[in-house]
Parts: structure tokens; C-alpha cells; sequence
């Protein structure tokens, strides 16, 4: 039996499409890559300051929950595997994964989802900083619980990997909300 024109296209673009799908997700992973590399060294605690939270949030807000999910599962992977992708200041691989920042790291992939899901919901500048909200929360009880199990209290985890932090969050959440809502405008538009 031979197929149609229409079925041998559908199924070329259905290939193109599942293409497309997978180089977002795996730019996706290598944007977080990449704003990982900016870190901050934080001389009174083992978690350095970086612009991977951004990447984290834009990239759920970006691409959705599942694309989100997905891109931030592939980049634990990418780490695991021994690619630099975490922060230059860790042991890298899965040692980074058991080190301090192991508990953040570990809720990227939930962070992205819950942010996605949630701006799924609607578009809109308060809506992305909502989402992104939640996310960070996902973030910081991840972070902060593997602290919690490395330091053994509870209140030294979160002078480790809370306090110093706040203010640098406040403005990723904005920044990621902001550029979010920007680039669904521009994309509506054309």
C-alpha cells in the first residue's frame, strides 16, 4: 500500500516538529549552561551566587512545564555525565549533584515545571512573577532541605543558603517575569 503526499508531509513535519522540540529543550539546558558560568564566590557560605536561578525560572516561564522539565532534566544529565554545566565553582559531575548546592540543583527540573505549569494559566507580567514566586519556593525548600541533611540544623542551612540570597531572587524573579511577558507580547504580535 503507498502512502499519500499528505501522509509522507504530515509525517516529515511531525520529524520536524519533534527536531525543533528537542534543539529548544537542549538550548534550553545549555542556556542555564551558560548563566551558570556567572557566579559570584560567597566568601560565609558553600553556596556561590549565580545567574543560574534566572535560566531556571526563564526557561519555565519560556517554554512551558513539560519543555521546561524536560530542558532542565537533560541538563542534570549533561552534569552528571561530567560536562561543565554547573557552576565552576563546585566539584562538577555528580559530586556537585552531593555538595552543597545539591539540593538546588536536584529542583531545577521541578522549579521549570511548576513555573511553566502556572504561566501555562495566563500571560501576563503579575501572573510570570507569581509563577516564578512559586518556583523559587520549590528552589529554596529543595536547597535549604539538603543543607538541612549536610550541616545538620536547620537554622545554619538557611544562613547558608537563604538569607544571603534574597535580594539577588527578588531580582532574577523580576527580570525572568519581565523578559517573559516582553517576549509573549512580541511573539503574540508576530
Amino acid at each position: 500500500m503507498s502512502r499519500t503526499a499528505e501522509q509522507v508531509v504530515g509525517a516529515g513535519n511531525r520529524s520536524l516538529d519533534v527536531a525543533q522540540q528537542a534543539a529548544i529543550v537542549i538550548g534550553a539546558s545549555l542556556f542555564v549552561a551558560l548563566c551558570a558560568r556567572i557566579t559570584i564566590p560567597l566568601p560565609f557560605t558553600p553556596v556561590p551566587l549565580t545567574l543560574q536561578n534566572f535560566g531556571v525560572l526563564l526557561v519555565g516561564l519560556t517554554l512551558g512545564s513539560r519543555r521546561g522539565f524536560a530542558a532542565l532534566l537533560l541538563y542534570l544529565a549533561e552534569g552528571v555525565a561530567g560536562m561543565p554545566v554547573f557552576n565552576p565553582t563546585g566539584l562538577g559531575g555528580i559530586a556537585q549533584l552531593l555538595g552543597p548546592t545539591g539540593g538546588f540543583l536536584l529542583a531545577y527540573p521541578f522549579v521549570a515545571g511548576i513555573t511553566g505549569l502556572i504561566a501555562e494559566r495566563g500571560q501576563s507580567f503579575a501572573r510570570a512573577a507569581m509563577a516564578s514566586v512559586a518556583g523559587e519556593i520549590i528552589l529554596f525548600a529543595g536547597g535549604i532541605a539538603w543543607l538541612t541533611v549536610l550541616t545538620h540544623s536547620f537554622a545554619q542551612a538557611v544562613r547558608f543558603g537563604f538569607y544571603w540570597f534574597i535580594f539577588a531572587e527578588v531580582i532574577k524573579v523580576m527580570s525572568a517575569a519581565a523578559i517573559a511577558n516582553g517576549w509573549q507580547r512580541f511573539y503574540k504580535q508576530h
